[in-house]
């Protein structure tokens, strides 16, 4: 039901993630040979870069984004289980981190690629799981709140 508050928290939490999916993660430019290398989930952009093959299995990064989005859609959906809901939110904040380690793991990897000296530019999609946690970490406070409500109304029975 998307008239509370927590499933308004996941429905975001879901939108930040495939919203992941689809922008740069980080970007350098080494200005002096003109080269240029982005992360996205998925891989490595390059333009007048040698990629080596030992850069590691970047969609990783997409993998994890995406099962935490379809992850929150279905905890959308099990508002008629609270505990369950709650239960789903724990497991997400593991992919959420596991999403953010990911991320950078493949951006330092990505820093040595290029020139040492010069660093490269972290953009808008690389702290979009930092967003998603809150959102996360919020929903979870309403859903307990709602859990606590339901609580006490069978006690006063």
């Amino acid at each position: 039901m998307i008239q509370r508050i927590q499933s308004v928290f996941l429905l975001l939490l879901a939108l930040a993630m495939l919203s992941l999916l689809a922008l740069p993660l980080w970007h350098k430019i080494d200005p002096l040979t003109g080269q240029e290398l982005t992360l996205t989930a998925f891989g490595y952009v390059s333009k007048g870069v040698a990629l080596p093959g030992g850069t590691g299995p970047v969609w990783l990064i997409g993998s994890l984004a995406t099962a935490s989005a379809a992850l929150a859609f279905y905890a959308i959906f099990q508002f008629r289980n609270r505990l369950r809901q709650l239960l789903l939110g724990t497991v997400n904040v593991l992919l959420i981190v596991g999403t953010l380690g990911a991320e950078f793991l493949f951006y330092t990897k990505g820093e040595q690629l290029l020139n040492v000296k010069l660093e490269g530019q972290l953009l808008m999609g690389f702290y979009l799981p930092t967003l998603a946690l809150v959102l996360n970490l919020l929903a979870s406070r309403f859903i307990r709140r709602d859990e606590q409500l339901v609580r006490s109304a069978d006690r006063l029975r």
